[in-house]
């Protein structure tokens, strides 16, 4: 039986390879042209370690010289001594050039497009090269801009199903990729992708989670929630989705929907404006209820802009919290 396993690169590209329950992880890459670090393959020299985030596997045999006992424990590995037990996410310590690992590209056709608020218009595309598009819910691709050499970094709202994929993207008045989906864009057209990438993704669920979006920050978690309620979570899992106008508000049918695949799945949502008529008003921190944050047996995700991010990272500090995990993404729009 082979296993799927994710290697995440330090420069955010991420590719997966499959590797047999008899094969070692390195031995599976290079056989899949991905030059991870290698060298004595013995389990001698330690050039291969790595650090495995998710997933079951066996070592075989390696001195201290190259990994300690303590190493292991903390989730180190020796690719040339691991052999996965079931699909796992491995960091690989080099850059994907190091690796001779370049990002994969990919061609879609528009499906559709539709703002679905002044700030957020819905992207969906199809292709049938997209069934082999693997990424960890949470990462982003960089979209080429059509008629430009210009990309934009957006993260998938969804899981591909059957070759569609979506993405929900900040309208920036004025901003390149903005100004080509609200005036020029239209079924068919096609775009080229490059990906997938970033080290901000769904990890395995082992305490509670916390999920903080801010905008269009919401994408990530719409694809993780799906992922979730594919395998099913034995723990809690809140999300605060913050916007800054009661128009803003976008995917709360698909939210709602989710609650109802996900039964310890709750969410709320809050409108910072002044002038809003939403029951829920002000900022993301001000609707952190003491219970979604477990005395610090907490997952934190957070993406938002940055002025969201600091705000979130000082709210924790005041509070003298210290979550077992916290994941972010600050993003920023560009014209």
């Amino acid at each position: 039986m082979n296993h799927h396993i994710a290697l995440q690169f330090e420069d955010g590209v991420t590719r997966f390879i499959d590797a047999s329950a008899t094969e070692t992880v390195a031995d599976a890459a290079y056989r899949q042209g991905m030059n991870i670090p290698l060298d004595c393959r013995d389990g001698a020299c330690g050039t291969c370690k790595c650090f495995a985030e998710s997933g079951q596997y066996t070592l075989g045999e390696y001195i201290d010289d190259a990994m300690t006992e303590d190493e292991a424990r903390q989730g180190y590995v020796l690719t040339c001594q691991m052999r996965a037990k079931s699909d796992c996410v491995v960091r690989v310590p080099a850059s994907s050039s190091v690796c001779r690992t370049q990002q994969a590209r990919y061609e879609a056709a528009i499906t559709q497009v539709r703002q679905v608020s002044p700030s957020t218009i819905s992207l969906s595309i199809q292709s049938e090269t997209l069934n082999k598009l693997a990424f960890l819910p949470g990462q982003y691709v960089n979209l080429q801009v059509p008629g430009s050499t210009q990309t934009r970094a957006y993260s998938f709202s969804s899981l591909v199903r059957d070759g569609t994929v979506s993405f929900l993207v900040r309208n920036v008045p004025g901003g390149l990729m903005s100004s080509y989906l609200t005036g020029q864009a239209k079924p068919g057209d096609t775009l080229t992708l490059a990906g997938p990438l970033g080290s901000f993704y769904l990890r395995d669920i082992q305490r509670p989670l916390l999920l903080l979006a801010g905008g269009t920050g919401l994408a990530p978690f719409t694809a993780m929630l799906e992922k979730i309620a594919q395998q099913g979570s034995a723990h809690p899992l809140h999300l605060v989705y913050g916007v800054t106008h009661d128009a803003d508000l976008v995917e709360m049918d698909t939210l709602q929907a989710l609650a109802e695949r996900i039964p310890n799945f709750s969410f709320s949502a809050c409108v910072a404006s002044a002038d809003s008529h939403y029951p829920h008003k002000g900022y993301v921190t001000q609707h952190i209820a003491p219970a979604h944050l477990n005395d610090g047996n907490v997952d934190i995700y957070l993406c938002g802009p940055p002025p969201m991010v600091e705000a979130v990272g000082q709210f924790i500090r005041d509070k003298n919290l210290k979550p077992a995990n916290f994941y972010y993404e600050k993003f920023s729009a560009s014209a």
